[in-house]
């Protein structure tokens, strides 16, 4: 997408003024070097307006700023770097760089990875396969989760197109209530949901996503239809190519039959269509920012869907819309084609109603690519080997909850795994270290803030301009501190095979590139409404078979992800005050 430019005589900031320019080289140097304060830098630049540049007089009257005190050479040699810098900026800003161009590094939670042998891909199977009945309505069959729409199809009890009629018809319903619908893709949907029924028909069965329509959070790019990014400067945006993971879903026979919600740019559940909500309760937003993904599938729209996490995207939503996900390792799965944010954190991963679907789908679409240079081979199975009385379980303290009246131990407890109490690494400043992201976030869409684009992008412009001013010494520091997190979690990580806690750690696992699963467990009363709690199961790095193997025992446990939200009372509300409102019109 281009930003509309005005006449401003060479200044890409949108200023008029040809100092502009100059100031923001000089801003954009100094921070470069790592040299000084934002404020410091500011008055460089300044005096720099003036006539012959920048020059050591200039730097010695701007030091008092920052507290320094640079001796005469350092002056002169700093004041020749900036006047190179500048000239080297204005020529990389002649070069045209789209947000589909990573830099020339990526990030790797587990440094000295060996490569993987023979990956297997799209072999899973849920771990009870067992001949059903078609539901008495299709209320139920909309409810059911993969593993058992799964088996429905390959019996032909019921067909794709079935399935696909049925969810197209409640996003249709449900999506004026719950805004979780970008765009309806039916016409690919109906062409892919006929090929799956032809193939079945022919005796061609793809695994146990074949015929299942799911969902995709709209910054996963397919052709022909908008990839809007959830924000209005992107609204109308078309990417003319199938995403990795959306062409893998359909190698697999899976039917694509919507774009769903996010919050603009990837931040909460706000974006231009409005504020998606809960399911649970309308009245609430459902977090985000995969804010269609997980309410969609919570209300029984999608069998399954696509959401992505940078710093609790995908469990927070699912959090709040009582949805089961899955965050897979940093690296698992290929972001090629999808709308980056952060280089180094940016993560993929489905969002189901159990988590056994969450592996079938992972089962589809991890694995290297050749595009995402993050993404690599590992081995990934399902149903997983693992025998749970191996299984050591970490566990947090929590003073006003004694062990025993702990209710997630004493089902881990029955299901035979050992407890470990642990503590997470607290002696570094965790969240100084996400400036990382709000800085790879700046560079991704700067175009934006020089353009002076703000409207519809939630407070990404603040978080934006911020990181315009973050040397890349600092960027580099947080980086390093960043390194021991990764060293403190792999510590802990040799002492167990995974832990359970309430998702607090989601800027530390989000930063050592670990995965999560999430998952309804109990409940909780807002605004005088009961819905679902939650609670969170992180592993260790690509080992999500043994990760999902110890949490999609425990949801069985449980059974608080056959619940279903309230929609029918929650509709007839809604209904009820759109016609007053339509009333007073």
């Amino acid at each position: 997408m281009n930003i509309p430019e005005t006449e401003t005589n060479g200044d890409p900031g949108g200023s008029g003024r040809p100092g502009a320019l100059r100031r923001r080289a000089v801003l954009k140097a100094l921070g470069a070097l790592g040299i000084g304060s934002a404020t410091f830098r500011r008055a460089v630049a300044s005096r720099a307006d003036e006539e012959g540049g920048v020059t050591p007089d200039r730097l010695a009257q701007a030091e008092w700023i920052a507290g320094l005190e640079l001796t005469e050479e350092e002056r002169e040699s700093t004041a020749k770097a900036v006047e190179r810098s500048l000239e080297e900026f204005r020529e990389l800003r002649a070069v045209e760089v789209g947000y589909d161009v990573p830099p020339a590094l990526s990030f790797v939670p587990s440094p000295g990875l060996q490569p993987s042998g023979e990956v297997r891909r799209g072999r899973a199977t849920p771990t009870e396969w067992h001949a059903m009945e078609r539901p008495g309505s299709d209320e139920e069959l909309a409810f059911l989760p993969v593993s058992e729409l799964s088996a429905l199809v390959r019996a032909r009890a019921v067909t794709s197109i079935e399935l696909t009629e049925l969810y197209l018809g409640r996003l249709k319903k449900y999506d004026p209530m719950l805004k979780c619908v970008v765009n309806l893709t039916e016409e690919v949907a109906r062409e892919q949901a006929r090929k799956a029924d032809a193939e079945l028909a022919a005796g061609i069965y793809r695994g146990p996503l074949h015929g299942i329509p799911w969902g995709a959070k709209d910054l996963i790019a397919y052709p022909g239809y908008p990839t809007s990014w959830g924000a209005t400067p992107f609204k109308d945006q078309v990417i003319d190519e199938k995403a990795t993971v959306a062409r893998r879903l359909e190698d697999a026979g899976a039917v694509l039959v919507a774009k769903l919600s996010l919050g603009a740019l990837a931040m909460g559940d706000r974006w231009f269509g409005g504020r998606t909500n809960s399911p649970w309760d309308p009245r609430r937003g459902s977090s985000g920012s995969s804010a269609g993904s997980a309410s969609a599938t919570a209300a029984g729209l999608v069998g399954f869907a696509i959401g992505s996490e940078t710093l609790g995207s995908i469990v927070s939503p699912c959090r709040a819309c009582g949805a089961s996900g899955l965050r897979p390792t940093f690296g698992r799965v290929s972001r090629h084609g999808c709308m980056p944010l952060s280089w180094s954190m940016d993560k993929l991963g489905p969002i189901a109603r159990s988590l056994e679907d969450c592996a079938l789908v992972l089962d589809a679409i991890h694995g290297a690519d050749g595009f995402d240079p993050a993404a690599v081979d590992q081995p990934f199975d399902w149903p997983s080997p693992v025998d749970l009385r191996s299984l050591r379980v970490g566990y947090l303290d929590d003073p006003e909850r004694p062990v025993e009246e702990r209710l997630e131990l004493v089902v881990l407890r029955g299901l035979g795994v050992e407890l470990v109490s642990i503590e997470l690494p607290g002696d570094l400043p965790t969240g100084a270290v996400t400036m990382m992201l709000g800085t790879e976030a700046a560079a991704v869409f700067d175009e934006l803030t020089r353009g002076h684009v703000t409207e519809g992008l939630n407070s990404w412009p603040v978080t934006f301009r911020r990181g315009q001013f973050v040397p890349a010494v600092e960027y580099l520091r947080a980086s390093r501190v960043r390194t021991l997190l990764m060293r403190r979690m792999a510590e802990l990580m040799e002492t167990i095979d995974l832990y359970v806690c309430e998702a607090q750690d989601l800027a530390l696992t989000n930063l050592t590139g670990h995965p999560t699963a999430v998952l309804p467990f109990g409940t909780r009363e807002v605004d005088g409404r009961h819905g679902p709690g939650s609670i969170t199961f992180t592993g260790r790095l690509y080992d999500e078979s043994t990760l999902l193997a110890a949490s999609n025992a425990f949801q069985r446990a449980t059974g608080d992800h056959l619940r279903r939200p309230p929609l029918e009372g929650a509709f007839a509300e809604f209904s009820e005050r759109q016609e007053e409102a339509e009333d007073q019109d």
